[in-house]
């Protein structure tokens, strides 16, 4: 009896143990899985697909076929568009010489601290204009399109004229600009200036604030998968014309001092042909968004005020949700870029934060991102996001001197302020053969992107837009609509006449026209 006594003890035991086992094994399993947030996160290196699978990413795609970064041009702006700090005070004057202290003592404080140069900041002639002080600012709808032509069409011509392509080569085109989005749309405009073809793959993408220029590296990315042999030109830009604001609340006026001109234009590709003369390959897309939180949704909103001034609001709780939404993007980020060393650590770290209360008390552990990346784009947003991300990622001053050049010089230039720093790093010879180049933005919404990259040739061009070399004017225009005074001047039988070539027979006979046009070419008979 105490034989089978002792038995059944070490039996007990032995089962308990192995239901411990396994209790700690489901704990470290759940884990290793992230929470289900609203992401997409691509890759092209199976091993790292392999990895993040096993750590739990959802919505984790492997793209077999490569895309290759050609080249890039960054819009630099006239001088005749930069300001004086004295200037930009007439400009604003309903915020530095307002007469409540405050709202006068707070703009002159974000002026000072933001990280712009307020000496020589470049803004479009609709609001330059009223540096004059008596002249107001020009927010029409022409006066925005003329500031987007301006950039896009320049940084598309100096872009193709430098790889030798001729527009009617460009098999896609994505255009992203979240605060004007006219009728027809910025891509429309370029696809008309250039005179593309009838059957390049088009999208216009607005509203997705700073990181819209990485959503739609991403999306042309999935697209190419599905395209083989094909280019796209990717266009980033914002509109400042029509969102300058006049009013006095002090949330919506510190854009005012951040946001500036400025635009880019990318040529990529997926053809086998092009990775000779390619300057980069792009390994990984991380994308997130927390807009289910209503307080990360709020935090950067377009709005008018009280007295009816539009503007962008950016809340107090912004640094925050900025914060949490770089912690879920980093967290898939490590599982597919990461050394396997660092994500061990990560993984035991977060294994051992629920196992101990002592541990969670404690910092957590942040991976060395020193060990995946050579380089680092990092939006610049303003001086207080670099700020965090110098603390919250173990980075040197070094790592972030190409985000506060670009601060400091071209302002914040929305989702193509990660070219210009990109284009700082050529420009000073810093990226090698085999560096990986990490860019991450935020936008509005809330979202965090990143893409990583790999230099595959050592680049050192000189970009124009940090040297003193002038960009080259425009010499055509495009269409900015008809004279709306000159259709109202018209006399009964010019109205006449205009309605029924929209709505009467005559309309009608030209449609069908176009129709019986295209029949004759195809019954014509061929000459002998």
């Amino acid at each position: 009896k105490i034989v089978t006594d002792e038995e059944s003890r070490k039996k007990t035991l032995k089962r308990r143990d192995a239901e411990e086992g396994k209790k700690n094994l489901t704990e470290l399993s759940s884990t290793l899985r992230l929470r289900s947030i609203i992401m997409a996160t691509t890759t092209s290196s199976y091993v790292s697909y392999v990895t993040g699978k096993c750590s739990g990413v959802r919505r984790l795609d492997y793209f077999s076929k490569p895309l290759y970064m050609l080249g890039f041009h960054m819009y630099k702006p006239s001088e005749d568009w930069a300001v004086t700090w004295e200037e930009l005070q007439t400009i604003g004057k309903n915020q530095f010489y307002n007469k409540d202290e405050k709202i006068r003592g707070f703009n002159y404080k974000i002026a000072e601290n933001c990280g712009v140069r307020k000496e020589g900041a470049y803004l479009p002639p609709g609001i330059t204009r009223a540096k004059f002080g008596d002249v107001p600012i020009d927010r029409s709808i022409l006066s925005a399109r003329t500031e987007a032509e301006e950039v896009m069409f320049t940084c598309v011509r100096e872009l193709l004229k430098e790889k030798g392509m001729k527009p009617k080569e460009v098999d896609m085109i994505v255009v992203n600009c979240s605060l004007f989005n006219p009728t027809p749309s910025l891509a429309a405009m370029i696809i008309n200036h250039f005179g593309m073809r009838s059957d390049i793959i088009v999208y216009n993408l607005g509203g997705m604030g700073c990181s819209a220029g990485l959503i739609s590296i991403a999306l042309v990315n999935e697209l190419m998968q599905c395209h083989p042999n094909c280019r796209a030109l990717v266009v980033s830009t914002e509109n400042i014309t029509q969102n300058y604001y006049q009013g006095t609340n002090r949330s919506m006026s510190i854009p005012n001092h951040l946001f500036k001109v400025g635009g880019a234009a990318i040529l990529v590709s997926n053809k086998r042909k092009d990775r000779k003369k390619a300057k980069y390959k792009l390994l990984h897309t991380v994308r997130t968004h927390i807009g289910a939180k209503d307080e990360a949704y709020e935090c950067v909103f377009q709005q008018e005020d009280h007295e009816g001034n539009t503007g962008v609001k950016l809340d107090k709780t912004l640094m925050k949700i900025a914060g949490e939404a770089l912690k879920k993007n980093i967290q898939v980020l490590g599982t597919v870029a990461l050394p396997f060393s660092e994500q061990i650590k990560y993984v035991w770290d977060q294994f051992m934060r629920g196992k101990s209360k002592a541990r969670r008390e404690k910092p957590p552990y942040v991976p060395d991102f020193k060990k995946a990346f050579d380089h680092y784009c990092i939006h610049a947003g303003g001086r207080g996001v670099l700020d965090a991300m110098l603390e919250n990622l173990s980075l040197t001053e070094d790592h972030l001197k190409p985000s506060r050049a670009t601060l400091e010089h071209y302002g914040n230039t929305s989702s193509s302020s990660i070219w210009y720093e990109l284009a700082w790093m050529e420009s000073y010879g810093r990226v090698k053969k085999g560096d990986v180049v990490w860019q991450i933005a935020f936008g509005s919404g809330f979202k965090c992107n990143s893409a990583v990259w790999k230099a595959l040739k050592t680049n050192r061009k000189l970009h124009r837009a940090w040297t003193t070399e002038a960009e080259k004017p425009l010499l055509s225009r495009s269409y900015k609509g008809i004279e709306t005074e000159g259709v109202l001047n018209e006399g009964a039988e010019g109205a006449q006449e205009l309605a029924d070539l929209h709505l009467g027979s005559s309309g009608l006979e030209s449609f069908k026209s176009s129709f019986r046009k295209g029949r004759r070419r195809r019954n014509r008979v061929p000459p002998q």
